[in-house]
């Protein structure tokens, strides 16, 4: 990983190697009053490079924009994992891909967490998540971590970066693949109350070993994909990839009631595909329909014997996947609704697992070379097709669209999106504030840093009390 000018000129890529606060950003229009909160983004930033590590696997760094009364301010920390203060002790990379240790580290470390993926509140705590390792808990003012979180002891091993919270009961819904250790096709699931309480917590064993990034949550049932980005500690062992696409092995999704159990779990088969993440899904009769973001072919990881997948089929594109429960096949359905390359989709949260009217996701610009860099926002109704469509400037990217409603009783997409903004030209990124259901207009309102936040993952706004 290159950390020269010119690289970060070309992508937003490469670390920031900084901890900041700016109490006081400059604002481009008018924040809306009614947007008092902050929003909270989590991302890889390597405290140091290291030979050969994907940048999946970099430390996490937050960035948290707190707007209030029409003022904004920023702060930004790394989370001080194990590995985290291992290696800013050693003041050198200890760890390489995927929690493996490199040959000089010293012999009684074992912890490569970098809680880099999602940030959560709930239950009156704040969690960085990454699916390796337990939550781990953030102090929201400060951003100082304090450390995993695991529920009283009653929650163990790997727990997903994309857990659901049901917006009627308040409940917490989570699965964690690994669950029996490294590369192994064990899953766990479970579930915490409300309160903060674990009310389950199960495990039981996929078709094979598999990638299991996200997950899909209705109002009464729970579905498991098994896609063919597989684990093979055998592959590890030997130097070659331990994540690889293998499309032979076919798409599975498990299908369990909310109320069952593991035992109970119908698996559903279809052509081989991946999908990073889910952007909705719910009942409709004996039918259970989710809308993803789905690829042909796996990207960022290659085929066993190395080989890279091919960029062309390589691409996300919105999906609907329906599941007939009625018994007449153990086939699921695979419907393309657009052909536009797109990620990182996201809904009103307060219709989570139920039937939805809204969604938007991060969309490439199909007139420019730069495949993979996204630089739009898609506005899509609750059966894919297009409301609207905003592209940034050549070369500026964007970041996930993170919704918030314009109050708790606002009719479903009232309210606002909120992404980053890297500007190429400038090298810094901007907070854009867009009206969610007018997103053809452009930012309302633009939050301007003096530096860039690295493209990252995930985030969520975390309103005032």
């Amino acid at each position: 990983m290159q950390h020269d000018a010119v690289t970060e000129r070309r992508n937003n890529i490469a670390p920031i190697p900084f901890e900041a606060d700016a109490p006081h950003l400059k604002i481009v229009g008018e924040l809306p009053r009614e947007l008092n909160g902050t929003l909270y983004r989590n991302g890889p930033n390597p405290q140091f490079d290291s030979p050969g590590a994907h940048w999946f696997v970099g430390d996490g760094m937050l960035h948290a924009f707190h707007l209030e009364n029409g003022r904004a301010s920023y702060r930004n920390r790394w989370v001080r994992t194990p590995k985290w203060l291992a290696e800013h002790d050693a003041g050198r990379a200890l760890f390489g891909g995927f929690g493996r240790k490199l040959p000089d580290a010293p012999a009684n470390l074992t912890d490569g967490g970098v809680a880099n993926t999602n940030i959560i509140f709930h239950a009156g705590k704040l969690l960085a998540l990454e699916e390796a390792h337990p939550p781990t808990e953030i102090e929201p003012g400060t951003l100082a971590t304090c450390g995993y979180h695991n529920y009283q002891g009653r929650v163990a091993g790997s727990f997903t970066a994309h857990p659901k919270v049901d917006p009627v009961t308040g409940e917490l819904v989570f699965f964690g693949y690994n669950a029996a250790g490294p590369l192994t096709p064990a899953l766990s699931y479970g579930s915490i109350d409300a309160s903060g309480k674990a009310t389950r917590f199960e495990r039981f064993e996929a078709p094979y070993a598999s990638m299991v990034h996200d997950f899909i949550v209705t109002a009464n049932h729970v579905l498991f994909p098994i896609l063919p980005i597989t684990g093979s500690m055998e592959r590890a062992m030997s130097g070659r990839p331990p994540y690889a696409w293998e499309p032979d092995k076919g798409a599975y999704v498990g299908v369990m009631k909310r109320n069952g159990t593991a035992k109970d779990i119908v698996w559903f088969r279809s052509e081989a595909c991946y999908v990073f993440h889910v952007m909705n899904a719910w009942e409709d009769g004996d039918r259970i329909v989710a809308h993803v973001m789905q690829f042909e072919e796996a990207p960022l990881f290659p085929h066993p014997d190395g080989r890279p997948t091919d960029p062309e089929k390589s691409r996300a594109r919105h999906c609907r996947w329906t599941f007939d429960l009625s018994g007449n096949t153990d086939r699921f359905q695979q419907t393309y609704l657009d052909d536009l390359t797109g990620e990182f989709p996201r809904i009103d949260d307060r219709r989570a697992g139920l039937k939805s009217r809204h969604g938007w996701y991060a969309c490439a610009n199909p007139r420019l070379p730069m495949f993979g860099a996204l630089s739009g926002i898609v506005h899509v109704d609750g059966n894919g097709r297009r409301l609207g469509h905003y592209l940034l400037p050549a070369g500026d990217t964007i970041s996930e669209p993170v919704f918030v409603e314009r109050s708790k009783d606002a009719p479903e997409g009232d309210g606002w999106l909120l992404a980053v903004v890297w500007r190429a030209r400038e090298n810094r990124s901007d907070l854009a504030v867009f009206n969610a259901t007018d997103i053809e207009a452009g930012p309302a309102a633009l939050v301007q840093l003096g530096h860039r936040v690295p493209d990252g993952f995930h985030g969520n706004w975390v309103g005032a009390a």
